[in-house]
């Protein structure tokens, strides 16, 4: 594809998420065309339909939430627990500075035309968490008794109708906050083990469990 075809793509795609957000989950072809200052007729040559558009715009915020916090992220922790922390952190992070967050978790995920994109990013997800918690067990780092796909289905619901809940109130919890009880409902859910002498947040881990994919 040309460098202007990508360009032109990309500009649409930025238009129609200021369009989404700006219509609270509802847009036009003819505003995104405007907002892009290029002709309707790009945006139905490179999307095909409104739905198309609106799907590009939800795979491009899952494109980057990946890239700040699960295949692309850059953690630096030794020991996996907090690694796995950092995760969360970098998570939550990007969902209260993105500012499409509060409509893609929200009113545009049980939307028809990203149906198929919600369910190829969460079927990732818990594809790849499930493998890592199978990892972590064979490194005795959680118990061999939790059920990796049964656990980390548990999870991923609970940490998304937090961040629902958060970004969706007026007043936004504090961010690390939300972050920290993220995590502990994550260390109860796996029975981490706490180190002697450690705070409620601290747990003992082998350190050679470097795995990089996600909860």
């Amino acid at each position: 594809m040309a460098a202007e075809s990508v360009g032109t793509r990309e500009r649409l795609i930025v238009a129609a998420q200021e369009e989404l957000i700006h219509g609270h989950g509802h847009i036009e072809m003819q505003a995104v065309a405007r907002r892009a200052q290029l002709s309707v007729g790009l945006a139905y040559h490179h999307f095909g339909s409104k739905a198309g558009l609106i799907a590009a715009v939800v795979e491009r915020f899952y494109r980057l939430l990946d890239d700040a916090a699960f295949s692309g992220a850059k953690l630096v922790s030794e020991s996996w627990a907090e690694r796995e922390r950092e995760r969360i952190s970098a998570y939550v992070a990007f969902h209260y500075e993105h500012p499409f967050a509060p409509l893609v978790i929200g009113a545009l995920s049980r939307a028809p035309e990203v149906l198929d994109v919600e369910i190829a990013f969460t079927s990732r997800q818990l594809a790849e968490g499930a493998r890592m918690l199978k990892v972590a067990q064979r490194d005795g780092v959680i118990p061999e008794n939790i059920d990796p796909h049964l656990t980390i289905a548990l999870m991923i619901g609970g940490i998304r109708q937090a961040l629902i809940g958060a970004l969706t109130s007026e007043r936004r919890p504090d961010r690390k906050k939300l972050a920290n009880a993220i995590w502990d409902f994550m260390a109860g859910a796996l029975h981490l083990k706490r180190a002697p002498g450690a705070g409620a947040r601290k747990a003992r881990l082998l350190p050679n469990s470097r795995n990089r994919r996600p909860i």
